[in-house]
């Protein structure tokens, strides 16, 4: 696995942990939601990804989106 599929696939994971969480608890889960999406909107257009980088130093091979 390299760091582009282990972002998306955090990221993935972190909206349906959200949508569980909604219906088990509180509507307010639902901001988690909005979080990912906003940081999945600016690293589009900004190519800074504090996950990436984070996974960068754990010294996972870099894919084509994040080098």
């Amino acid at each position: 696995m390299n760091i582009d599929r282990a972002v998306l696939s955090f990221a993935g994971f972190m909206v349906l942990l959200s949508v569980v969480l909604t219906l088990a608890f509180s509507e307010w889960w639902l901001l988690l939601t909005g979080v990912v999406g906003l940081n999945l909107l600016q690293t589009g257009f900004t190519g800074f990804c504090p996950a990436a980088m984070i996974l960068k130093k754990l010294g996972m091979r870099p894919g084509c989106a994040f080098n």
